[in-house]
């Protein structure tokens, strides 16, 4: 942050608008439900964000390789500003319907799939390559810290105020991530010489990902971890099961990942003294799994929640790497691209996860789902680290795709 002003600002910038965004999910459930009275229609709000996160991420970052990121990300952001006093102006007329929540979710997830890119394809061109580490362990302390203050924020203000102060805050909020994009400078692309200007093409940066096996390796582990060992589904029933808990056990154990996270980021400085990345990559999936497979084995309650807060810590520290990763071996005029497929990866492979550990928990038992699960993990990480040796000796010295 002393580095660079600019950085500083779309840090703290994004940091506010993540804790409002947090809010306002938690609020338009909370609204669906009064609306409605179903937990169903309250599951298809994560439809309605999953299918523009999948199809706009691809798209924003072949986007993001063709016009100047900084107006971009100045778009996108102000289109999620928008669609906040949306929110505001609904609650103020006391709308009763739900369609109108979903298509306004539907469109944010849109803003947010072509913003990201954007954003983080930035992030290279502010920072010196040494102080992408500390860039990326600051970035998870953002979306973890929307995670967990956004919520939590997000239920007090609408069970004192209601829904049009919870929408109003986040509108507010908005306004520090569009400041920090205003005061960017230009981010055009930067080409190699001769490499034309035409529209980046998603098909392009498919094929390019697909000759670069470091590159393919930081998705095929996160894969690993996030649909072999996710048993966030799972938390309402081990609660009840494993625990005698009720609701609030569910709670506690959906925040112990996310401080877990929270926490490698805030101790995280040695990561930047690093320098083989793929193999710390590697470990720390393999951390996550194993974690994971011990928790599937406890039955008391401070000591689940002890091995899903080191999973998540194991998860920051595979998140930054991944990241320096895509963001220091790739040349400029791709990483909106490749930013794009990791978006499609994050948001898709928790969703299979969940869907695995759902269905492997109703045929077998929770147990098997989660230790199972986790075994899975360093087993699939273990054998592509062997399939793929040449990951495990990648140095941050000298990048190579």
């Amino acid at each position: 942050m002393r580095t660079s002003p600019d950085y500083r600002r779309l840090w703290f910038g994004n940091t506010v608008s993540w804790i409002g965004q947090g809010m306002t999910s938690l609020a338009v459930s909370l609204q669906v439900y009064d609306i409605t009275e179903s937990a169903f229609s309250v599951g298809l709000i994560g439809f309605c964000s999953f299918v523009p996160l999948v199809v706009f991420g691809l798209y924003g970052g072949a986007v993001a390789d063709t016009l100047d990121r900084r107006k971009l990300g100045l778009v996108s952001a102000a289109g999620s500003f928008v669609l906040s006093l949306v929110l505001v102006v609904a609650a103020v007329v006391g709308l009763e319907r739900v369609w109108p929540l979903y298509a306004v979710v539907a469109l944010q997830a849109a803003c947010f799939a072509v913003n990201s890119p954007a954003r983080s394809s930035m992030i290279a061109r502010l920072l010196p390559a040494e102080q992408l580490p500390a860039a990326n362990a600051l970035t998870s302390m953002t979306s973890t810290t929307g995670m967990l203050v956004g919520p939590m924020l997000g239920g007090l203000v609408v069970g004192w105020w209601g829904y049009r102060a919870a929408y109003t805050v986040d509108a507010v909020t908005f306004t520090a991530s569009l400041y920090a994009m205003w005061r960017l400078p230009s981010m055009l692309p930067e080409r190699e010489e001769g490499a034309g200007t035409g529209r980046a093409s998603v098909a392009d940066g498919l094929r390019f990902l697909g000759a670069r096996p470091n590159l393919r390796m930081t998705f095929f582990t996160d894969l690993c971890a996030m649909v072999l060992a996710h048993p966030r589904a799972l938390f309402p029933v081990v609660a009840v099961v494993w625990y005698g808990g009720d609701a609030r056990t569910t709670g506690l154990l959906v925040a112990a990942p996310a401080l877990g996270a929270l926490l490698g980021g805030v101790f995280s400085g040695w990561l930047g003294r690093v320098r083989r990345h793929g193999l710390a990559v590697l470990l720390a999936v393999a951390a996550w799994g194993a974690a994971v497979a011990v928790f599937g084995l406890t039955r008391q309650l401070w000591l689940g929640l002890l091995f899903l807060a080191l999973a998540g810590c194991a998860d920051t520290t595979s998140m930054v790497f991944r990241n320096t990763m895509l963001q220091a071996a790739v040349p400029d005029e791709m990483r909106g691209r490749l930013q794009g497929v990791f978006i499609v990866v994050v948001a898709g492979g928790p969703r299979l996860g969940d869907f695995l550990a759902g269905s492997v928990s109703d045929l077998f038992s929770p147990g098997l789902a989660v230790t199972g699960g986790g075994i899975a993990c360093v087993v699939a990480v273990a054998l592509l680290g062997l399939r793929h040796r040449g990951f495990a000796r990648y140095d941050a010295k000298d990048p190579q795709p």
